[in-house]
Protein backbone atom coordinates (compact mmCIF):
# COMPACT_ATOMS: atom_id res chain seq x y z
CA UNK A 1 0.00 0.00 0.00
CA UNK A 2 0.92 3.70 -0.52
CA UNK A 3 2.13 5.88 1.75
CA UNK A 4 -1.42 7.85 2.59
CA UNK A 5 1.11 10.99 1.61
CA UNK A 6 1.37 9.66 -1.63
CA UNK A 7 -2.38 8.70 -2.33
CA UNK A 8 -4.92 10.64 -4.21
CA UNK A 9 -8.38 11.42 -2.21
CA UNK A 10 -10.30 8.40 -3.88
CA UNK A 11 -7.73 6.07 -3.24
CA UNK A 12 -7.91 7.12 0.23
CA UNK A 13 -11.38 6.67 0.52
CA UNK A 14 -11.71 3.13 -1.08
CA UNK A 15 -9.01 2.65 1.15
CA UNK A 16 -11.20 3.61 3.98
CA UNK A 17 -9.53 6.43 5.38
CA UNK A 18 -9.95 9.61 5.59
CA UNK A 19 -10.76 11.60 2.41
CA UNK A 20 -11.71 15.04 1.19
CA UNK A 21 -15.11 14.85 -0.26
CA UNK A 22 -14.42 18.08 -2.05
CA UNK A 23 -12.18 16.30 -4.49
CA UNK A 24 -12.91 16.35 -8.11
CA UNK A 25 -12.43 12.68 -8.08
CA UNK A 26 -14.45 12.12 -5.55
CA UNK A 27 -17.14 14.74 -6.61
CA UNK A 28 -17.19 13.19 -10.17
CA UNK A 29 -18.68 9.79 -8.97
CA UNK A 30 -21.44 12.03 -7.08
CA UNK A 31 -21.90 13.52 -10.34
CA UNK A 32 -22.07 10.18 -12.39
CA UNK A 33 -24.82 8.91 -9.44
CA UNK A 34 -26.72 11.90 -9.76
CA UNK A 35 -27.25 11.38 -13.32
CA UNK A 36 -27.84 8.07 -13.12
CA UNK A 37 -30.81 8.98 -10.53
CA UNK A 38 -31.88 11.56 -12.63
CA UNK A 39 -32.20 9.32 -15.45
CA UNK A 40 -34.07 6.55 -13.43
CA UNK A 41 -36.23 9.52 -11.95
CA UNK A 42 -37.76 10.66 -15.24
CA UNK A 43 -38.70 6.69 -16.60
CA UNK A 44 -42.22 6.06 -15.97
CA UNK A 45 -43.03 3.50 -12.96
CA UNK A 46 -45.41 1.39 -15.51
CA UNK A 47 -42.15 0.96 -17.83
CA UNK A 48 -40.66 -1.72 -15.84
CA UNK A 49 -38.42 -2.97 -18.58
CA UNK A 50 -36.69 0.17 -18.56
CA UNK A 51 -36.64 1.20 -14.86
CA UNK A 52 -34.42 -2.72 -14.65
CA UNK A 53 -32.36 -1.89 -17.46
CA UNK A 54 -31.40 1.98 -15.42
CA UNK A 55 -30.89 0.44 -12.30
CA UNK A 56 -28.77 -1.98 -13.65
CA UNK A 57 -26.45 0.91 -15.41
CA UNK A 58 -26.83 2.34 -11.60
CA UNK A 59 -25.82 0.10 -9.45
CA UNK A 60 -22.68 -2.01 -9.31
CA UNK A 61 -24.46 -5.24 -9.31
CA UNK A 62 -28.44 -6.39 -9.75
CA UNK A 63 -30.10 -9.64 -9.46
CA UNK A 64 -33.47 -11.09 -10.45
CA UNK A 65 -36.58 -8.48 -10.69
CA UNK A 66 -35.00 -5.20 -9.08
CA UNK A 67 -37.90 -2.21 -8.26
CA UNK A 68 -36.53 0.56 -7.16
CA UNK A 69 -39.23 3.43 -7.06
CA UNK A 70 -39.16 6.89 -7.69
CA UNK A 71 -37.24 9.58 -5.03
CA UNK A 72 -34.26 6.88 -4.75
CA UNK A 73 -30.96 8.38 -4.28
CA UNK A 74 -27.25 7.55 -4.11
CA UNK A 75 -23.71 8.75 -3.92
CA UNK A 76 -22.65 6.49 -6.43
CA UNK A 77 -24.42 3.79 -7.28
CA UNK A 78 -21.30 0.95 -8.47
CA UNK A 79 -20.94 0.65 -4.80
CA UNK A 80 -24.43 -0.54 -4.80
CA UNK A 81 -24.88 -4.74 -4.85
CA UNK A 82 -28.18 -6.04 -4.59
CA UNK A 83 -29.49 -9.84 -4.53
CA UNK A 84 -32.67 -11.46 -6.29
CA UNK A 85 -35.72 -9.66 -5.80
CA UNK A 86 -34.82 -6.11 -4.41
CA UNK A 87 -37.33 -3.78 -3.25
CA UNK A 88 -36.29 0.54 -2.79
CA UNK A 89 -39.55 1.75 -2.05
CA UNK A 90 -40.16 5.45 -2.69
CA UNK A 91 -37.26 7.46 -0.98
CA UNK A 92 -34.94 5.47 -0.44
CA UNK A 93 -31.53 7.21 0.11
CA UNK A 94 -28.63 4.90 -0.16
CA UNK A 95 -25.21 6.80 0.74
CA UNK A 96 -22.92 4.47 -1.31
CA UNK A 97 -19.31 6.16 -0.59
CA UNK A 98 -18.63 2.30 0.32
CA UNK A 99 -19.45 -0.39 -0.51
CA UNK A 100 -23.11 -1.91 -0.04
CA UNK A 101 -23.99 -5.53 0.03
CA UNK A 102 -27.81 -6.28 0.03
CA UNK A 103 -29.13 -9.84 0.08
CA UNK A 104 -32.00 -11.54 -1.84
CA UNK A 105 -35.34 -10.64 -0.96
CA UNK A 106 -34.66 -7.28 0.64
CA UNK A 107 -37.72 -5.23 1.12
CA UNK A 108 -37.20 -1.48 2.34
CA UNK A 109 -39.43 0.73 2.87
CA UNK A 110 -40.17 4.21 2.44
CA UNK A 111 -37.88 7.21 3.27
CA UNK A 112 -35.15 5.15 4.59
CA UNK A 113 -31.53 5.79 4.88
CA UNK A 114 -28.52 3.40 4.16
CA UNK A 115 -25.19 5.64 4.83
CA UNK A 116 -21.82 4.48 4.95
CA UNK A 117 -20.20 8.15 5.63
CA UNK A 118 -19.28 9.51 8.53
CA UNK A 119 -17.44 12.67 9.62
CA UNK A 120 -14.69 14.13 12.06
CA UNK A 121 -15.79 14.51 15.32
CA UNK A 122 -13.09 17.42 15.67
CA UNK A 123 -14.16 21.02 13.77
CA UNK A 124 -10.84 21.14 11.83
CA UNK A 125 -11.15 17.65 10.39
CA UNK A 126 -14.74 19.12 9.45
CA UNK A 127 -13.74 22.50 7.95
CA UNK A 128 -11.22 20.33 5.96
CA UNK A 129 -14.05 18.70 4.23
CA UNK A 130 -13.20 15.07 5.47
CA UNK A 131 -14.91 11.91 5.37
CA UNK A 132 -14.61 8.08 6.00
CA UNK A 133 -16.62 5.58 4.93
CA UNK A 134 -17.79 1.81 6.06
CA UNK A 135 -19.36 -0.66 4.36
CA UNK A 136 -22.87 -1.88 4.76
CA UNK A 137 -23.77 -5.59 4.66
CA UNK A 138 -27.48 -6.60 5.01
CA UNK A 139 -28.18 -10.46 4.66
CA UNK A 140 -31.18 -12.17 3.03
CA UNK A 141 -34.74 -11.89 3.79
CA UNK A 142 -34.47 -8.63 5.54
CA UNK A 143 -37.25 -6.34 5.78
CA UNK A 144 -36.42 -2.68 6.57
CA UNK A 145 -39.49 -0.73 8.08
CA UNK A 146 -40.16 2.88 6.97
CA UNK A 147 -37.97 5.91 8.45
CA UNK A 148 -35.30 3.70 9.40
CA UNK A 149 -31.43 5.47 9.30
CA UNK A 150 -28.89 2.23 9.44
CA UNK A 151 -24.95 3.91 9.95
CA UNK A 152 -21.89 2.96 8.75
CA UNK A 153 -19.77 0.12 9.19
CA UNK A 154 -23.11 -1.60 9.91
CA UNK A 155 -24.41 -5.79 9.32
CA UNK A 156 -27.52 -6.68 9.54
CA UNK A 157 -28.65 -10.72 9.43
CA UNK A 158 -30.27 -13.16 7.49
CA UNK A 159 -34.06 -13.10 8.16
CA UNK A 160 -34.51 -9.69 10.37
CA UNK A 161 -37.14 -6.82 10.50
CA UNK A 162 -36.32 -3.75 11.49
CA UNK A 163 -39.15 -1.60 12.73
CA UNK A 164 -40.07 1.45 11.73
CA UNK A 165 -38.41 4.45 13.22
CA UNK A 166 -35.13 2.33 14.24
CA UNK A 167 -31.65 3.77 14.22
CA UNK A 168 -29.50 0.50 13.67
CA UNK A 169 -25.69 1.83 15.11
CA UNK A 170 -24.39 -1.42 15.63
CA UNK A 171 -24.48 -5.20 14.29
CA UNK A 172 -27.75 -7.33 14.27
CA UNK A 173 -27.83 -10.75 14.02
CA UNK A 174 -30.02 -13.03 12.29
CA UNK A 175 -33.25 -14.54 12.87
CA UNK A 176 -34.11 -11.22 15.12
CA UNK A 177 -36.86 -7.96 15.11
CA UNK A 178 -34.90 -5.25 16.19
CA UNK A 179 -36.42 -1.30 16.77
CA UNK A 180 -36.03 1.96 18.54
CA UNK A 181 -33.12 4.30 18.95
CA UNK A 182 -30.35 3.56 19.08
CA UNK A 183 -32.16 -0.06 17.58
CA UNK A 184 -32.31 -3.10 20.15
CA UNK A 185 -33.20 -6.57 19.76
CA UNK A 186 -37.12 -6.79 20.49
CA UNK A 187 -37.38 -10.61 20.07
CA UNK A 188 -36.17 -13.61 17.90
CA UNK A 189 -38.11 -14.45 15.11
CA UNK A 190 -38.36 -17.84 12.96
CA UNK A 191 -37.21 -18.50 9.95
CA UNK A 192 -39.87 -20.38 8.94
CA UNK A 193 -37.80 -21.54 5.45
CA UNK A 194 -35.97 -23.77 7.27
CA UNK A 195 -39.28 -26.13 7.19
Amino acid sequence: MKDVSEMSEVEKLDAGLEYNFYDKEVDARKLKAVQGCQKLESISVLDGPAREAAVRELFGSVGKNPVVLPGFICDSGKNIHVGDQFLANYHVTILDIAPVYIGDYVMIAPNTLITTVNHPLRPSGRRAHLGIAKSVRIGNDVWIGANVTILPGVTIGNNVVVAAGAVVTKDVPDNVLVGGLPAKVIKEIENDLRK
